[in-house]
């Protein structure tokens, strides 16, 4: 379903938009409003940006990415080109939707903006980045910061009717250092001078297929966990007797939290990333250790042990649970599931690319069979 866009005319916002890019090279800025050949851009740092193009008298479209577009982590995904008009510039927006980089895409035709229809209150960011530009007080606030307001009126009053000269800019930017010349070309390329026009693309043509994403990538992730508690163990030879482990069980019995032995270890460990949860005697702090002292000997140890009992066949175990008394050690080791002892809070688990990582370095005979759900494209579906 699709919504309806508050937004100026498309020939209003383009010229707000000129103005600013002429503006900024006026002051000797690279952005972040800027006019091509293809059309107009806003980018502020890698992930904040928006471009907008002009069709013709009646179509435009604005599309980009903000650093909050909540719509590219949508649970469930959001596809943001369904009912999507034919025309639309779809070379550069079926990429940027594969690759989780389109924040949002509205475009105008028939007299009114429109974009996809978001479930909840997503936001998608648009509204912050191009806030100069959205009403007449936002963009004289906008020009009124480089000069006089009185200038700023009479430049955004002269962009409106097409009639921008080197006189409108250098009242509003004055000194020594203002660029007007620069300016000029600018707004030259926007169209806001005397016998110039604003650039323009040719209408695009939807693929016959795409790749739409089918689960997010929470749910992407919930589909290997929930694989991953399913699955068996393979049967695998205990690894030997070690130092390291040696080592690690004598820093848990002295970590005994009632000072009887008794210390539970519940760890996670792959090539990148540790974590732990208490069990039912979690290790203790001393008095006066820095904090998270405890925590970092902790990961070194196991890391240490990790590595001592990797095997090139067999591969690394995942999951460590050991129960430490006074007198036993319990020792439990998990390769290939996810133990019923690792709660499950459905948001936080093994990285997916981790895991790969992890799989690939293993023998194929004892990867276990959710390693498939790991690739990518089960995330994904090709639609017409």
């Amino acid at each position: 379903m699709l919504t309806d866009v508050d937004l100026p005319a498309p020939g209003l916002l383009w010229t707000r938009w000129a103005t600013l890019s002429a503006t900024c090279a006026a002051t000797g800025q690279a952005g972040p409003w800027t006019i091509d050949g293809r059309g107009a851009e806003f980018a502020e740092g890698e992930r904040n940006w928006a471009r907008f193009a002009l069709l013709d008298g009646r179509r435009a479209v604005v599309y980009g990415h903000h650093e909050h577009s909540a719509t590219t982590r949508a649970d469930p995904p959001v596809d943001l080109l369904t009912g999507a008009p034919d025309w639309l510039p779809w070379d550069a927006l079926s990429p940027l939707a594969e690759g989780d980089r389109l924040g949002f895409v509205i475009w105008h035709e028939n007299g009114r903006w429109s974009r996809v229809r978001y479930p909840g209150r997503l936001a998608d960011g648009m509204t912050g980045m191009l806030a100069p530009l959205l009403t007449a007080e936002h963009i004289l606030a906008a020009l009124g910061r480089l000069g006089a307001r009185p200038a700023a009126e009479e430049l955004i009053a002269a962009a409106i009717r097409g009639a921008v000269t080197a006189d409108h800019i250098a009242a509003l930017i004055t000194g020594p250092d203002a660029d007007i010349a620069s300016a000029v070309t600018v707004a030259t390329r926007g169209g806001l001078v005397p016998g110039s026009a604003a650039p323009r693309i040719e209408p695009g043509r939807r693929p016959p297929m795409r790749r739409v994403r089918r689960l997010s990538k929470g749910e992407h992730d919930r589909l290997v966990w929930a694989a991953m508690q399913d699955s068996p163990e393979l049967t695998r030879p205990a690894p030997p007797a070690s130092e390291e482990l040696d080592t690690l069980i004598s820093w848990l019995r002295e970590r005994s939290p009632h000072g009887d032995g008794r210390c539970t270890l519940l760890a996670y460990a792959d090539s990148t990333s540790f974590s732990s949860q208490p069990g039912g005697f979690p290790p203790g702090d001393r008095p006066g250790e820095e904090r998270y002292a405890a925590f970092r000997r902790l990961t070194e140890l196991v890391r240490a042990l990790r590595h001592t009992e990797s095997d090139p066949r067999y591969g690394r175990w995942l999951f460590l649970r050991m129960e430490i008394s006074a007198t036993g050690v319990q020792v439990e080791r998990r390769y290939d599931s996810w133990p019923p002892w690792w709660h499950d809070d459905g948001v936080s688990g093994p990285w997916r690319t981790n895991l790969q990582e992890e799989m690939t370095s293993r023998g194929p005979a004892w990867r276990p069979s959710w390693v498939t759900l790991l690739d990518p494209e089960t995330a994904y579906r090709p639609t017409s």
